[in-house]
């Protein structure tokens, strides 16, 4: 795989505010240039995203800007795959930065491994004290539940990965990213990868940054939707790879009939998890300079709204299911470079 041709295939909606710093780390890898193109699905931005984009694709011939009807991230990764030219599919998210020699790792690690799938942990980066309190929890096993995902230092094979390097034919074997999930579609087509046979590698030479929600609210409606991918997942495919997501739901199913049966043993177990919750919330805000009450809420914030969201997921998605068979991906009329 010496140099294969890289698509960066990049969602993004209303992302004025990011797009060029993130698109600068793109452009700026240590990666041949001449190797690689950077597609953007669009999904209708009217904040000024598209405005940026055009100037930048005028700027960079690499650039290309791909309309995404469907707005959702699954659905505009496969409108950049589908038009894409690469052996090899990094997805880039618009919240985060990448070290100059991530794609260039990310090459090696596939080589090196035979890998159908690699990238790195997922690192932290703040520019305000929520978000610093919030990368805080999330590098503790309170916030992120032992994933290996979260850990810097995890080197080898695992069952999810952020955001990931894909070798073109895996899509062609498992089909691409799932239409129908609003959210958790990578988790779901990792799973489908390693259902097949396929593998996943996590690697420590691989860097990027990414940036947590700015308020509390924001965390707390991302892990309500995070909680009904989860279950959408769980139930397409009838089982989980770890048990890990649904430890949220689980919890707050056993203190709903806790306080139901015994409310003195609820009250003792609320008051155990938000002492827990404070003693790490000080642990780790030491660690990153974070205001630990911040901290200590960002707990609740990510653990109670993902649960409901299980829960609400598991009846939505029960009752009227929306289940997609992803579609190999085709080359069609694209014609594949020379090596």
């Amino acid at each position: 795989m010496s140099q294969p041709y890289v698509t960066v295939a990049m969602p993004c909606r209303n992302e004025a505010g990011f797009i060029e710093a993130c698109l600068g780390s793109v452009q700026a890898q240590t990666y041949p240039r001449e190797r690689m193109e950077i597609l953007v699905a669009d999904g209708g931005s009217t904040d000024g995203t598209r405005e940026i984009l055009a100037r930048l694709a005028s700027e960079d011939s690499r650039i290309r800007v791909i309309d995404n009807p469907q707005r959702i991230q699954a659905a505009g990764l496969n409108h950049a795959i589908r038009a894409s030219r690469g052996d090899v599919i990094a997805r880039m998210d618009v919240h985060a930065d990448y070290a100059p020699d991530y794609l260039e790792k990310c090459i090696e690690v596939l080589e090196r491994t035979g890998a159908d799938n690699v990238g790195g942990a997922a690192r932290c980066r703040a520019k305000g004290s929520v978000q610093l309190a919030v990368s805080a929890a999330l590098h503790s096993p309170l916030g992120f539940g032992g994933a290996s995902f979260r850990n810097e230092q995890a080197e080898g094979y695992v069952d999810t990965l952020f955001p990931g390097a894909f070798r073109r034919g895996i899509f062609e074997k498992v089909g691409l990213f799932d239409e129908g999930a609003p959210t958790n579609e990578d988790a779901e087509i990792n799973q489908r990868i390693l259902q097949a046979g396929g593998r996943i590698y996590q690697s420590r030479e691989i860097l990027s940054y990414y940036y947590p929600r700015g308020s509390l609210s924001a965390l707390a409606t991302q892990y309500y939707r995070y909680g009904q991918g989860r279950a959408r997942t769980l139930l397409k495919h009838r089982r989980f790879v770890t048990l890990r997501p649904a430890l949220p739901f689980l919890t707050l199913v056993t203190a709903i009939a806790a306080t139901l049966v015994a409310p003195r043993v609820a009250a003792l177990g609320a008051a155990a998890y938000a002492l827990g919750a404070g003693i790490e919330a000080v642990r780790v805000s030491r660690r990153f300079g974070a205001p630990a009450g911040i901290t200590w809420l960002a707990f609740p914030a990510m653990h109670f709204p993902h649960a409901v969201g299980f829960g609400v997921g598991l009846v939505r998605f029960l009752l009227w299911p929306n289940w997609t068979s992803p579609q190999p991906d085709r080359r069609g009329d694209v014609t594949p470079l020379a090596p």
